[in-house]
């Protein structure tokens, strides 16, 4: 009877030292010193977004977050980027993107539109009904601007650069004229495809992004 007593009180404490038993089951708790959202951005893109070719800490998602909560800004920055991903491909996950609940979306889409000489028009098109859903919703909005390369010509690069500007006067949104501003065309910045930026180069592209997101911000506290 007392081996018996004996092993069951050590099953006992085993049990308690590793975690197991009922508390196995139970969900773990969040940190209590862990600071509380006060709303999420989802930063929504291609590649540029997502942060090919560096760590995911390098790219401008995860950069921004830090730099709002080391400013005081307690605010969730989700990384809902896809290499590759045309204004279509965007629209076609809005629903998806919506699911995340975004107090602020920033919305850098159209790129890959260029790059394949899809008509500026089309993705004009789609980026009015991304951001018209994004609206409906309650979402504030930061349209990322981007510009072509130089190589398909003077009247596509016009008509391509054209749509962001437009889209924003026509829907009120807070415009970034270029996303890679100061960044593209800078081969220390830039890998070696000299389209993505390095993890430098999107810390750039953070502190540029920053001030709109602020205005983003007091525009989401004022609806």
């Amino acid at each position: 009877m007392r081996t018996t007593t004996l092993l069951a009180a050590l099953a006992l404490t085993l049990c308690a030292l590793l975690g197991a038993c009922q508390k196995e089951k139970e969900p773990a708790m969040p940190a209590t010193n862990a600071p509380a959202s006060q709303g999420t951005i989802v930063a929504v893109g291609d590649s540029l977004t997502a942060g090919y070719g560096v760590p995911e800490t390098e790219a401008y998602p995860a950069q921004l977050e830090k730099m709002l909560r080391q400013a005081g800004y307690d605010w969730r920055v989700v990384n809902a980027g896809i290499s590759g991903e045309t204004s279509s491909g965007t629209l076609a996950r809005i629903d998806w993107i919506l699911q995340l609940k975004p107090d602020i979306v920033i919305l850098e889409t159209g790129a890959n539109d260029g790059l394949r000489g899809i008509d500026p028009e089309l993705t004009r098109g789609n980026i009015e009904k991304i951001v018209s859903k994004l609206q409906q919703n309650g979402t504030v909005v930061v349209l990322a601007g981007m510009k072509m390369l130089a190589n398909m010509g003077p009247v596509y690069t016009s008509k391509f650069s054209a749509i962001y500007p437009k889209v924003a006067k026509e829907l009120d949104l807070i415009l970034v004229p270029f996303f890679l501003e100061k960044v593209a065309g800078e081969e220390s910045l830039n890998q070696s495809d000299g389209i993505h930026p390095t993890g430098n180069g999107y810390t750039i592209v953070t502190e540029n992004l920053y001030p709109y997101l602020l205005q983003a911000m007091k525009m989401k506290r004022r609806g």
